[in-house]
């Protein structure tokens, strides 16, 4: 079933639909995801834990809400889930949704992670409302930025926090994330991004300043080649993370 909002491209939603069975293959298409998924997860569970004051113990993301718009696989959201998190990972690819809904069944995952065949306009529709919204890798394959960051903003609670993770629009980005990724080192299949769709950290935190969104510095995120680990650093010429806080 096709969905329509303003904020979907329907070629990234048949790009993904493609290679969705390899979600949950660590040496796939999807490797560089998984290399990168625990420092997301840390700076996504620390960041947490500091603004909300919450328990570090074993599940210290129980009390809280979270939404994962863009889940694909669920690579992101079984993660924070089993750190305790009332989780709905959301996607606009059935396909992605089928799978992820798959590897809960296959693996016993808890009821507190679901996942939905939907988009961000309809759920913002439904009023619901999280403590925590999650855009990683997301913004730079959206039709319209405008339109998805405002419906992202308004399902989340006063108080609330987002996160977004993207590429930033530099000659780096191009030559690292493109042409070496895709075309040389055939990480990712050609194709999978567009360099005219690279976001400045400026232009996030521009559009998050309008929206009255306190916004935390962007952290860069680098990879090491011959250790083929990936970490936080001040270079956010190519990856970078931030994060925002609504206000009461």
């Amino acid at each position: 079933m096709n969905l329509t909002s303003p904020s979907i491209d329907q070629s990234e939603v048949d790009k993904f639909s493609r290679i969705a069975n390899e979600w949950w293959d660590e040496g796939g298409k999807f490797k560089p995801l998984h290399q990168l998924n625990p420092i997301r997860i840390k700076y996504i569970k620390d960041k947490i834990i500091a603004h909300f004051g919450v328990s570090k113990k074993t599940k210290p993301l129980r009390s809280l809400k979270i939404l994962d718009i863009g889940c694909g696989g669920g690579l992101l959201t079984v993660p924070l889930g089993n750190l305790g998190a009332d989780i709905l990972g959301i996607d606009v690819t059935e396909k992605n949704i089928k799978i992820a809904n798959a590897h809960k069944i296959k693996n016993n995952l808890a009821d507190n992670i679901n996942f939905l065949h939907t988009t961000i306009e309809k759920l913002e529709q439904e009023n619901e409302k999280f403590d925590v919204v999650i855009t990683m890798e997301v913004v730079e394959h959206v039709a319209d930025l405008n339109s998805f960051l405002k419906s992202s903003l308004n399902v989340l609670k006063p108080g609330g926090l987002i996160f977004i993770s993207t590429l930033n629009k530099t000659l780096k980005s191009y030559l690292l994330a493109i042409i070496g990724a895709e075309y040389v080192l055939r990480w990712l299949p050609v194709g999978t991004h567009d360099w005219n769709k690279f976001l400045a950290p400026e232009e996030i935190i521009s559009r998050l300043g309008e929206n009255n969104i306190k916004h935390s510095d962007p952290v860069g995120v680098s990879y090491n080649p011959l250790r083929q680990i990936w970490s936080l650093s001040e270079d956010i010429s190519v990856n970078y993370m931030l994060y925002g806080a609504k206000p009461e």
